[in-house]
């Protein structure tokens, strides 16, 4: 339980600041969460990568067009830990602007996560818009 609860401080805290700050238009602090060292995948709900500086590409293109964040929130649909792996499944709920336009949406993420030298890092990301729900 207490590696459970270790990672999820870990992801209530460093790894929601970085979002936060992508979402506001700075990069830096999601580099600090993700692993640089392959394998590493990301599906996003824009942008696809599937190694390590690609995904950091991604991400500096993704905060070029992010600015002015109004609100975040996350939704843990789920969480575990398994020795040096654990995993999310959640949803993302932001307002934010995009390209200078204010939008809201909300994604759906499967995350991946790997213990690297002590410290958390996500290996896989999988992400997709929430559909509007039918009437």
């Amino acid at each position: 339980m207490a590696d459970r609860d270790e990672f999820l401080d870990w992801f209530d805290t460093t790894w929601r600041a970085a979002e936060d700050a992508l979402h506001d238009g700075d990069a830096g602090p999601r580099f600090q969460t993700w692993s640089e060292r392959a394998p590493v995948t990301l599906f996003g709900a824009w942008r696809n990568a599937i190694d390590p500086a690609g995904a950091r590409d991604v991400f500096l293109r993704l905060a070029e067009g992010f600015s002015d964040v109004t609100s975040t929130d996350i939704d843990l649909v789920a969480a575990d830990v398994s020795g040096d792996l654990a995993y999310t499944v959640h949803r993302e709920i932001t307002s934010t602007s995009v390209d200078g336009e204010p939008r809201d949406y909300v994604l759906r993420v499967t995350q991946v996560y790997r213990r690297e030298d002590g410290e958390w890092k996500v290996v896989h990301r999988h992400a997709d818009e929430e559909a509007e729900p039918d009437s």
